[in-house]
Formats: structure tokens, C-alpha cells, sequence
């Protein structure tokens, strides 16, 4: 079994924990495990060369991800463009299936990372949220397709409308995890679920993965006019004066300062 491996200067690890089975672990504590640059360029460039027929994603200490790692409004626009999107591209056509392990809150990016992943497991002590609202952030159309395929358009309304966080009992009630498990045996129950995983037949994980994501690709996809239209109005937002004020206040722990422009 390959030796386990630090990435991202140090900031995630990949390791085989057990048979066909390839393990990433953030590990940014000083962070909250948000997704930096160098976390989101090492998924984006690791995961085309990992040989293994699941993979778990999970993190260090109490906290799966943060989100985006936003220290000032040139990082926010870059973050959420560039490297989140090829990491998010690398997870997707990963051709086996994968896992998320959340040993606890995943907001914000974080949480999309998590619905890349085909499946999720969530400690008891995890919650969920989506704060775009709260930094005067358009979300992607991919990215909020995602949270329509998993839990659908009422509750993407709630998580995206409210920006409020839910525990992880009423994210497995809706869908958005697929087990809840006591905090202390997460990491374990997690390694075991994969390898469950990676035992069963090769060709029907890749092939039945490969249906539906065609599936669901041609349920989702919208005509040349309104993607670009979707993609100009996100783009647009990291222009708009509430944009700067919400990382402003976001950075400066206060509550923003709505202007609507």
C-alpha cells in the first residue's frame, strides 16, 4: 500500500487506509480547514493521478472546512474562480465513487466540496450552511445545480435564501448527508464505509457512476444564452460595492452594510 503523503505544503494528506481505498485529509487547523490556494491546486492536480476505487475526503480536528480561506477582497474573486472551480472539475470526474467524511461544520465552499463528493457521512456534532448572502455573493449556477440535485429547489431556497447553518440531523432529514454517526467513531466508521466501497465490482461503480452523471448533466443543462448570461451576472457581483463590503465586514467580524449596488 503507497506511504502516505503530505500536499499543499503540508495542508492536506493522502494516504490508503485501506484496500483500493484513497484518503485526503485536509489539515489547516490554523484555518478551520478553510480552502486556500494551495489546498484547492493540490485536489485540482492530485486527483487525475489517484488509482483507487473510492475516495474519502475528510479533515483534521473539529471543523471539515470553513469554506473559501477569504483574507481580502483580491483573494475572495479569485478564490471562488479559478482554483475552487478546477478542484470542484477534479472532483467530479473522479471515476469512482467518492466520500465525504465531515467530522464537523462545512459552510460555504466546504459544503459544495462536500456535494461533489457522491456520498456523505457527518458526525453528530457537524452542521451545514451556505453564507453567500451574507457577503453579497452570487453563487455559481454549477455549484448551486449541485445542492437542486441533492436536496432540490426548496431546500436549496432555504440554505441559500436564509444563511443559516443546520445541524446534521436535519441535514440527513433532507438529504444533504447520507449518515450521521457519533464523533468519536466518524474517522473509523468513514474508512470502513469506504473499503465497503472499494470491494464491490469495479466496472459497476465506474459504469453506474458515469450514468448518472450523464443523468443528471442532461437534467441540469441550460442553453449557451443563459449560461453565459449566469456566468456575467456572477461575475458582475465581485464588482458591486456590497461584494467589498461584505468581505470587508466579513474580515473585520462586524455586521455588514447593505447599500444594493
Amino acid at each position: 500500500m503507497p506511504q502516505a503523503r503530505e500536499l499543499a505544503a503540508g495542508k492536506l494528506r493522502l494516504d490508503h487506509p485501506a484496500e483500493h481505498v484513497a484518503r485526503l485529509v485536509i489539515d489547516h487547523p490554523a484555518k478551520r480547514n478553510a480552502l486556500d490556494h494551495d489546498i484547492l491546486d493540490a485536489f485540482a492536480a492530485e486527483l487525475p493521478r489517484l488509482d483507487a476505487r473510492c475516495l474519502l475526503v475528510t479533515a483534521t480536528g473539529p471543523v471539515f472546512s470553513a469554506g473559501y480561506d477569504i483574507g481580502n477582497l483580491e483573494d475572495a474573486a479569485e478564490l471562488v474562480a479559478h482554483p475552487f472551480h478546477a478542484a470542484i472539475e477534479a472532483l467530479d470526474a473522479f471515476p469512482y465513487p467518492s466520500v465525504a467524511a465531515l467530522n464537523g461544520p462545512a459552510i460555504g465552499g466546504g459544503l459544495e466540496l462536500a456535494l461533489s463528493c457522491d456520498l456523505r457521512l457527518a458526525a453528530e456534532t457537524a452542521k451545514v450552511g451556505m453564507p453567500p448572502a451574507r457577503l453579497g455573493l452570487i453563487y455559481s449556477h454549477t455549484g448551486l445545480r449541485k445542492f437542486v440535485d441533492v436536496v432540490g429547489a426548496a431546500r436549496t431556497r432555504e440554505l441559500f435564501f436564509t444563511a443559516r447553518n443546520v445541524s446534521a440531523v436535519t441535514a440527513l432529514q433532507w438529504g444533504l448527508v447520507n449518515e450521521v454517526v457519533p464523533a468519536a467513531s466518524l474517522a473509523e466508521h468513514a474508512v470502513q464505509y469506504a473499503g465497503r466501497i472499494g470491494a464491490l465490482a469495479p466496472l459497476s461503480l465506474k459504469g453506474n457512476k458515469q450514468a448518472l452523471r450523464a443523468l443528471l448533466a442532461a437534467e441540469g443543462a441550460v442553453d449557451p444564452a443563459t449560461e453565459a448570461e449566469l456566468v456575467a451576472l456572477r461575475e458582475a457581483c465581485f464588482r458591486t460595492e456590497d461584494f467589498a463590503e461584505g468581505v470587508r465586514a466579513f474580515a473585520e467580524k462586524r455586521a455588514p452594510r447593505w447599500q444594493g449596488r
